[in-house]
């Protein structure tokens, strides 16, 4: 997956953020005179920042993926007809009962249909073949 100008910056940011963490715990230390070697800083600094570096590397890819939640996740999903839509109906989808518009006409019960668009909450769906 080629990498975008925008989720570079992202990543940067979210280094930049822990590097400002890792700062403000190292000037607390400092202002409440607590010393610790320079190397002990220096190798958790470091540590943290590859972990870091990991963790946003492997996320990256997250921001790429279908929304799998809202509106949507429902265009495309298959329900069934539990009331028959003359135009309008109640199916099942996904185990829960939504108000359902048919596109093409009347649809009996028990016929598979498939969410073609979500207007507020109607479901406006199509028969599957």
């Amino acid at each position: 997956m080629k990498r975008t100008f925008r989720d570079w910056l992202i990543f940067f940011g979210l280094l930049a953020d822990e590097a400002v963490a890792v700062g403000l715990v190292l000037f607390v230390l400092w202002a409440f005179d607590i010393s610790i070697p320079i190397w002990t800083a220096v190798v958790l600094a470091l540590a943290l920042g590859g972990i870091a570096f990991v963790f946003h590397r492997s996320v990256i890819p997250s921001f790429h993926r279908k929304r799998v939640t809202g509106v949507e996740a429902m265009v495309g999903m298959s329900g069934q007809v539990i009331e028959p839509l003359n135009p309008v109906g109640v199916v099942r989808v996904k185990g829960e009962y939504w108000k359902a518009e048919s596109e093409n006409g009347e649809v009996p019960a028990g016929m598979t249909v498939e969410v073609s668009s979500v207007k507020g909450l109607v479901l406006r769906v199509r028969r599957r073949e």
